[in-house]
């Protein structure tokens, strides 16, 4: 069907939900049975937001990446995380030429499609010169500040497994991923595929978009339209997680240390609006902020020593605000839909 366009260049009778139907269908031709996955990275790529990504080791996590950023053709880059990284090896820093003459090095994370592999196995000052350049969008090396490329998306990695040697994240620090995904072993169905397509040739992806045509996407984000009661619900189920009894939840007080921030309410409105974009709407409805809950906030919530007593997860505790509150009956126009 390509064979005669451009590898950025689709067909111009594809709609804006082909096209990224396209998309998702190139990197499952790499990515077996992580279709969640795969849809949610697209949704933070094109909400700007970034993800961090916990599994056990050999579930694929850098060879995710790695395809997205070859079918959406930026650049990228993989940091591997370990006890005796500094700032500069992941910022940069000014280095000392033949000349006699200080030039400034720019580190590993300026570019298009970050990988932060076991961001937990690095200490504190070096997962904050990360998440600093995640939040303001550039970096001061020497008295000079210098942005990162755009697009720019971040994908961090975690061990769940192993306690030592690791540097936990502060929970103020994880409140600047907009989504945290929790990656499982596959089916067995699944891994007798990925043995059959990994143990002779890996397939080869195309280039399906530039980053120019992942900032044009972004931008058709920013203009979904948000109806009020929709906002209403978003903001509804963050803060039910910091008062769960004013919502007849008061069994889950007891659980909950702390809940989701501001930052969790705007996170799913963002990624409602990518969401919505990638479901061909340009608006968004009550089930894509339901759809991206828990994705949002199971990294927000701080649960009790009771709740970790009893073996209780954020999602079992998010699952039941989820239930209680209702989704607001909202129709939209059905005929509105994005090119």
């Amino acid at each position: 069907m390509f064979e005669s366009q451009s590898p950025s260049a689709p067909p111009p009778e594809q709609s804006t939900r082909e096209r990224l139907e396209t998309v998702l269908y190139e990197l499952r031709r790499v990515i077996v049975g992580q279709d969640r996955l795969l849809d949610r990275i697209i949704v933070s790529l094109l909400s700007r937001g970034h993800v961090l990504l916990e599994g056990v080791p050999g579930l694929a996590k850098t060879l995710t990446l790695e395809t997205v950023a070859k079918v959406a053709g930026g650049d990228f880059a993989r940091i591997q995380f370990t006890p005796d990284l500094v700032p500069s090896d992941v910022v940069g820093g000014q280095v000392l030429d033949r000349s006699g003459d200080f030039r400034t090095r720019l580190g590993p994370v300026f570019a298009n499609f970050v990988l932060a592999d076991e961001i937990n196995r690095a200490p504190a000052k070096v997962q904050s010169a990360l998440l600093e350049v995640m939040a303001e969008g550039h970096a001061s090396i020497a008295g000079e500040t210098h942005p990162v490329p755009k697009p720019f998306f971040v994908l961090a990695t975690q061990n769940p497994v192993e306690s030592e040697g690791v540097y936990a994240l502060p929970e103020a620090q994880l409140d600047r991923f907009a989504m945290k995904l929790i990656v499982d072993y596959p089916s067995r169905e699944d891994e007798e595929e990925i043995v059959r397509r990994m143990a002779s040739s890996p397939p080869e992806v195309r280039q399906l978009l530039t980053p120019d045509d992942l900032i044009a996407l972004q931008e058709m984000a920013d203009s979904v339209f948000v109806d009020h009661r929709v906002r209403a619900y978003a903001v509804h189920l963050v803060t039910a997680t910091r008062s769960p009894g004013s919502e007849g939840l008061g069994h889950l007080a007891p659980y909950l240390d702390l809940g989701g921030s501001p930052r969790a309410s705007i996170s799913m409105i963002r990624g409602a609006k990518a969401l919505a974009v990638m479901r061909g709407r340009n608006y968004i409805l009550p089930e894509d902020v339901h759809n991206l809950y828990l994705d949002c906030l199971r990294h927000r919530v701080i649960l009790s020593y009771e709740a970790l007593a009893a073996d209780v997860k954020p999602d079992q505790v998010l699952e039941a605000i989820l239930e209680a509150i209702p989704q607001p009956q909202v129709e939209l126009g059905t005929g509105r839909s994005v090119a």
